[in-house]
């Protein structure tokens, strides 16, 4: 007699399907230790007040000022990008961006036909009140030594740091600033955001 268990027509058992794929985490986020309890006295010592005021993010500009960097913004949106004749055709023109206007007397650019490139006209400017100024709104100042950065507005002047100032005079221009409060547009060293 036969077994119960067995039948003669058993289909052969389905293969198990294989596991499913675990997504991996991004670096970054394993990397990063689990935040433990600590007390306040393990914590690490924050930037001491005496360092001098934080430059400000912004400057401080009245409201109409304010309302032109906005209409500045929009304009740049909307501002063909000027591209010199024939510079398609020849890498040597197109390479750098340069704008040289057109002068061929057939020159179609030149004469302004629609399927050619604009060409810079004095009706692309910006707002001539806020012209020059960095998007945050401060106005640039090169700055050279250390008796430049003391006839600073922090709230309205921004300093760049020259380029043919060396590096040892860069970090102590830098760090003056930060004491008195003033932004660098170009530093060497990064301020830590808070």
């Amino acid at each position: 007699m036969a077994d119960p268990e067995e039948t003669p027509a058993a289909a052969p058992a389905p293969e198990p399907s294989p596991a499913p794929k675990r997504r991996r985490r991004p670096a970054a986020a394993s990397a990063a230790p689990a935040p433990e309890a600590s007390t306040p006295a393990e914590k690490p010592a924050k930037k001491e007040a005496s360092d001098g005021p934080r430059s400000p993010r912004r400057a401080d500009l009245p409201p109409e000022l304010r309302a032109l960097l906005a209409t500045r913004l929009r304009l740049d949106g909307q501002r063909p990008r000027f591209v010199r004749q024939a510079a398609h055709r020849y890498a040597r023109i197109g390479r750098d961006g340069a704008w040289r206007r057109p002068r061929g007397l057939q020159s179609k650019q030149r004469r302004h036909y629609g399927y050619r490139a604009k060409i810079v006209r004095v009706g692309y400017r910006s707002p001539a009140a806020v012209r020059g100024l960095t998007p945050a709104g401060f106005r640039p100042v090169l700055v050279r030594t250390r008796g430049e950065l003391d006839g600073l507005d922090a709230r309205r002047d921004a300093a760049v740091i020259a380029r043919t100032v060396g590096t040892r005079r860069r970090l102590v221009l830098e760090e003056e600033a930060r004491r008195l409060g003033i932004r660098v547009l170009n530093p060497i060293v990064k301020e830590e955001e808070a």
